[in-house]
């Protein structure tokens, strides 16, 4: 007749299972940032870019954005105060070669007819990414998965 309860190998069969599926979520959320905050860190970006848009179209005078992708931060034009992104957040920043100021920092153009120089800024962690996206046409600012 079999007692009730469970044997010693059955008990550290359980916890072997357990530390490696909690080493698991550990190495996976370990790196980079959080879903949150690269999703944060898009709107953020976006956000300025449509603030700059704003500005340019109101004030009938061009407004600029610039990125430091090094640094994950951007500037808006006027201020001097940079917008910092969170750490493990990469940056990738695709614009007008006019706007090019290094290998490293560019600028989006927004010009008071509402247009601009376009562009695209990815933002990423490990293997999630978010889309920027800048219409030169229009200057209509979009968030892409």
């Amino acid at each position: 007749m079999r007692s009730r309860g469970f044997t010693l190998l059955e008990i550290i069969v359980v916890l072997v299972i357990g530390a490696m599926t909690m080493a698991m979520l550990v190495s996976f959320t370990g790196k980079g940032a959080s879903a949150a905050d690269l999703k944060a860190s898009a709107r953020s970006l976006a956000g300025g870019l449509r603030a700059a848009q704003s500005t340019a179209m109101a004030q009938r005078r061009d407004a600029v954005l610039t990125i430091d992708v090094d640094a994950r931060e951007f500037t808006f034009s006027g201020e001097t105060r940079p917008h910092k992104l969170p750490e493990g957040v990469e940056l990738k920043l695709y614009t007008a070669q006019t706007e090019v100021e290094s290998q490293r920092k560019g600028s989006i153009r927004f010009y008071p007819d509402g247009s601009s120089t376009g562009g695209r800024i990815t933002v990423s962690s490990g293997e999630r990414k978010f889309l920027v996206d800048v219409d030169w046409l229009t200057g209509r600012v979009a968030i892409n998965e």
